[in-house]
């Protein structure tokens, strides 16, 4: 015999307390005004040598650099990592607001599945969550149960709603894939310019200078700094991309076996 509506009722604890966060635009701004401190700091605290490696502080038009514009853009790399592992940690507080009964006897009914669906829009109409992954899971199955009356049909839309939010999830990662592909870009496009400059700097002198070896191999090396540069710069976000990916892509999993193991399996057929 099911439980009666009250006593599911009192399994749920009270709602977690929301949780803000700085716009992404302004998290942006923040990282890219944080690589302005970065290049003031390696132009006024570095050795010339590392200076000339990381900003190509002797080039005539810095600050505007090659390298300087790939901190920028590794600046706001970062910012959106910032931004992904934020939501991915919101994804997971979801969890521990247990919307669902997660006793061994609850059975879930008509009434009882008005009052969960109740508490998770008054949830996110309070803080803002009906974005995330499980509110939304949650709404979509009861309203299907409440609608069809079949357990089948419920699961089944669980898993085609996974592997939407799964898409969703990688639709999210797409600006930080250019990202990670630009910098390269810039690196190999620094590189370029740098050998046109040197090879331009050599036809311009006496080839009889002694000193042209010297300067045209030390014009070539600072050429070659951009693309070492933007290659450890794309290498690093890659590393974090994975990271932060893979947690938001696990709180969705988690979402998915929580709406599972405490909704779908409950559910009892009039």
């Amino acid at each position: 015999m099911p439980e009666d509506s009250a006593a599911r009722v009192e399994t749920v604890p009270p709602k977690a307390k929301p949780r803000g966060g700085l716009p992404r635009l302004v998290v942006l701004a923040l990282c890219v005004a944080a690589a302005a401190g970065v290049i003031w700091l390696i132009e006024t605290f570095a050795p010339q040598t590392l200076a000339v490696l990381l900003i190509d502080s002797k080039r005539e038009t810095y600050p505007l650099t090659v390298q300087t514009v790939m901190w920028v853009v590794f600046a706001v790399g970062l910012g959106e990592l910032i931004v992904r592992f934020r939501d991915a940690r919101a994804e997971s507080v979801e969890l521990d607001r247990r919307y669902l009964p997660e006793d061994d006897r609850t059975i879930l009914q008509s009434p009882e599945l008005r009052d969960i669906y109740a508490r998770v829009r008054e949830h996110g109409a309070a803080d803002g969550a009906g974005g995330r992954f499980l509110p939304r899971l949650i709404q979509r199955i009861v309203l299907q149960f409440q609608t069809s009356r079949s357990i089948n049909q419920a699961n089944v839309l669980l898993n085609s709603s996974l592997e939407l939010y799964l898409h969703e999830i990688d639709l999210r990662y797409s600006m930080l894939r250019y990202i990670v592909w630009l910098i390269p870009t810039l690196g190999f496009i620094g590189t370029v310019i740098g050998i046109s400059l040197a090879l331009s700097f050599a036809g311009a002198v006496d080839v009889q200078d002694p000193a042209l070896l010297a300067e045209l191999t030390k014009r070539l090396a600072v050429a070659f700094n951009t693309t070492l540069l933007a290659l450890v710069m794309a290498a690093v976000l890659l590393l974090f991309q994975h990271i932060v990916q893979a947690r938001e892509e696990r709180a969705l999993n988690r979402a998915g076996l929580y709406c599972l193991d405490n909704l779908i399996n409950r559910l009892y057929e009039d």
